[in-house]
């Protein structure tokens, strides 16, 4: 067994023993055991029962970091396909990925170690861009980065609450959104300008929302 099966098999063993006692009332000594792990193996892979709920990312932000590495002639579309391939990973595993979900919703400690994991996302997110982008403001790498671990993050929740229609290709579409808001989507530059004219009162995002699905009904 490769190491990272090894470390997602402990950790989906982690992660139904929390939703079925609870996570403060779960210790590592029970994690190690229904893992057929001693202790002392258990704190050789995890540095804590609170890591083990987010090992997948570990190796998927190596799978994204290795992805990046390779030749890409869209720097940008390279980005939304590594935010793809970690959305494709929790789709594949989707009633594991909700019960981490419904154990993360439940443990506010939890909640803040996964905002540290979407940091480690933007993070390498970043950095690439700036590699791969002549010129690239750092600024700018930080905000394409960010919205697309943003967009990213949303289409997952809504993945993990059962909504209808939420699938790889929704993700792709809603990533297509952000490369033209960014006006780095292959075939728009240099179009013709859209104007669009709202009463003063009309709310911002209803404004970035009419205008979004008037484009995409146009096929614009």
């Amino acid at each position: 067994m490769s190491q990272p099966q090894f470390r997602h098999d402990v950790a989906a063993a982690a992660v139904r023993l929390y939703a079925e006692q609870g996570y403060e009332a779960t210790s590592a000594e029970q994690v190690a055991a229904a893992a057929g792990l001693s202790r002392s193996t258990f704190f050789r892979q995890f540095r804590s029962k609170e890591d083990v709920v987010f090992a997948d990312h570990d190796a998927l932000l190596e799978e994204a970091e290795a992805y990046l590495a390779a030749d890409h002639s869209d720097p940008w579309e390279a980005v939304c396909g590594a935010a793809q391939l970690v959305f494709a990973h929790f789709e594949e595993e989707r009633d594991l990925a909700q019960l981490r979900y419904q154990v993360v919703n439940r443990e506010p400690g939890l909640r803040e170690k996964e905002l540290v994991t979407t940091f480690r996302y933007e993070g390498l997110f970043e950095r690439y861009l700036v590699s791969a982008v002549p010129g690239l403001e750092p600024l700018d790498a930080v905000r394409f980065a960010a919205m697309i671990v943003a967009t990213h993050n949303y289409c997952l929740r809504e993945l993990m609450r059962g909504e209808a229609g939420m699938d790889g290709e929704r993700l792709r579409r809603e990533l297509d959104v952000v490369r033209r808001l960014f006006r780095v989507l292959p075939g728009e530059a240099g179009e013709d300008v859209v104007v669009a004219v709202f009463p003063r009162s009309t709310a911002p995002v209803e404004i970035v929302r009419r205008i979004r699905d008037t484009l995409e009904s146009s096929g614009t």
